[in-house]
């Protein structure tokens, strides 16, 4: 096999990095699948013959997204599934609702910047409840079928983001609204995303569940920053200088389906390579103790 560490890099895109790869025994399951490099990842996975679920918060616009890749791929296999990650109980519907079949791509894609300080259901503030807490008990209640599948995959979508704040500040997680501010919960936040990669790989790689997580680019045209007209307005203006939405999806994309990126479990990439994360995502300690705090989150939640 051509070293794709030479091959692949800051220009690739996802259908590039799944060239000549057949998925047609594969299933995947992508969270925020209806748009951005959520959108891309389903369609890219999905014309390399992956059996597809886009789990959307909205599932008119999740069938309007399935739409669009068949207009592309007419023999796409693609699945709806209503999945709200800010609320837990919708979580739990989510997994008893979804068919007992093996997952071999498990991607948390989903995420959300700005606003100002929100809740979910359950109390916990929005931006650490979706991109850490929703995405910590969905992967606990497919465990099985992941499991189930040969030598599955947990892709966590993170970000460069993840190096500010530096350190996770247990005292204050998730951010109370006298403390809050949208630039730490969203740092706070996809920090979470790389130590939970770190712990499930840790955890679970005996029993064949891999993880890693990646930066899928600066400033990439996605609707997360919908909430925050100043991260629109950065986007836009950023755009020309930025990755198109095809080129973001292809490091999602490579860390669930490339066949060499087994070598690198637990590992973050950025640009289709792994590269270093931050110190305070490589502590196992932080990892763990994360890992028990999530547990707590979501039984106090239950």
């Amino acid at each position: 096999m051509t070293d794709w560490t030479l091959d692949f890099g800051r220009r690739t895109t996802a259908d590039q990095v799944l060239e000549g790869i057949d998925l047609g025994e594969q299933t995947a399951l992508i969270t925020g699948a209806n748009v951005g490099i959520g959108f891309e990842t389903a369609r890219a996975l999905a014309a390399a013959g992956a059996r597809v679920i886009l789990a959307c918060r909205e599932p008119a616009k999740g069938e309007q997204a399935a739409a669009k890749i068949r207009q592309r791929h007419p023999k796409a296999r693609l699945e709806v599934q209503q999945l709200d990650l800010a609320s837990l109980a919708s979580v739990r519907e989510f997994a008893r609702n979804l068919p007992p079949d093996p997952i071999d791509m498990l991607i948390c894609n989903a995420g959300r910047f700005g606003g100002g300080y929100q809740e979910t259901k359950e109390g916990f503030e929005l931006t650490v409840g979706v991109c850490h807490i929703g995405h910590f008990l969905l992967v606990q209640l497919l465990l099985d079928r992941l499991r189930a599948g040969a030598g599955a995959r947990v892709v966590m979508v993170s970000s460069e983001s993840h190096r500010s704040p530096k350190q996770l500040d247990f005292a204050k997680l998730p951010l109370r609204r006298e403390s809050y501010s949208d630039l730490v919960a969203y740092g706070q936040a996809k920090l979470c995303n790389v130590l939970m990669a770190k712990a499930v790989q840790a955890q679970y790689h005996d029993q064949g569940v891999f993880a890693c997580s990646l930066h899928p680019g600066t400033l990439v045209p996605t609707s997360i920053g919908r909430y925050s007209l100043l991260a629109k307005a950065v986007m836009l203006l950023s755009r020309p200088f930025t990755k198109t939405l095809a080129q973001g999806a292809a490091t999602s994309v490579l860390c669930a389906a490339h066949p060499s990126v087994a070598d690198f479990g637990g590992a973050y990439f950025s640009d289709c390579r792994p590269v270093r994360s931050s110190r305070e995502s490589n502590d196992p300690a932080v990892a763990d103790k994360l890992w028990a705090l999530s547990e707590q989150w979501v039984k106090a939640a239950g």
